[in-house]
């Protein structure tokens, strides 16, 4: 069978009611590790007195993502970096430390021998690579830093949530519960700070220094009651958004009360 043969049945499998049973079947017949040894390397590897058995995981991971092939293959794949990153330490506890990045990594030399159409293959990548991010999340996560996870998800933000969460197969209803509850509040703020940040600014960039120039205003909090007052105009319709610097110098000369 070619490779784009392989790549197709592959896509067939993962959309599948029960991708499972198919791989299963793959994996039993010797084709999974002819095709895919990266992913044949899962079967059998862990056990639940060190860590999950990953293949199993692997497994109710693909069933719980969404049917969107490229999330499929992110599911099928999210863990292939576990095998060369294991590490056990003096107590017996085991460790996959950088697994996402050497997964990616790994990744792409199963992207050379298949022909994934090219934004499949960077989107797949980077799914590997960030599976983990969200699942991180803390509510003292600031503003910022949630902008910029935003920012660097780009347009694989629903993927990568809908890979995180189905990432979360714990035998714990608690602590499943908890894995969901983060990530849906990092959804919910993500959501939330770009819909701020879609809103036009009231003011314009550089204003509060025209201010200053024409007013002699010092920096602090007299220049910042000003121009919370200029905001709130621009809300009310009074004053235009984002217009020059001397139309709102004309409102503050002519309102001097606001000062």
């Amino acid at each position: 069978m070619s490779e784009a043969g392989i790549l197709t049945a592959y896509n067939q499998i993962l959309t599948s009611p029960r991708p499972d049973r198919g791989l299963d079947i793959l994996s039993r017949t010797g084709v999974l590790a002819y095709t895919l040894p990266e992913v044949s390397a899962l079967v059998g590897f862990g056990d639940e007195k060190q860590h999950k058995d990953v293949w199993v995981h692997t497994k109710k991971v693909i069933r719980q993502t969404p049917n969107r092939l490229v999330v499929r293959w992110a599911a099928l794949l999210h863990d292939i970096g576990k095998v060369p990153t294991r590490k056990f330490n003096g107590n017996g506890q085991v460790s996959f430390i950088g697994h996402p990045e050497v997964g990616a990594r790994m990744f792409e030399k199963i992207a050379c021998r298949l022909p994934f159409p090219e934004d499949a293959q960077t989107e797949i990548r980077f799914l590997i690579a960030a599976h983990l991010r969200a699942s991180a999340y803390q509510e003292s996560w600031t503003d910022s830093a949630v902008r910029r996870f935003a920012v660097d998800t780009g347009p694989y933000l629903e993927n990568l949530f809908d890979l995180c969460r189905a990432d979360i197969t714990s035998k714990y209803e608690e602590k499943v519960r908890r894995g969901l509850r983060q990530i849906n509040l990092l959804a919910g703020r993500v959501l939330k700070i770009l819909q701020e940040d879609a809103k036009p600014k009231a003011l314009p960039k550089g204003l509060g220094q025209e201010l200053i120039s024409a007013f002699g205003i010092p920096p602090g909090k007299s220049l910042g009651d000003l121009m919370k007052r200029l905001t709130l105009a621009v809300e009310r319709g009074t004053l235009p958004p984002e217009a020059s610097f001397s139309v709102y110098v004309k409102y503050v000369l002519e309102h001097p009360e606001i000062r």
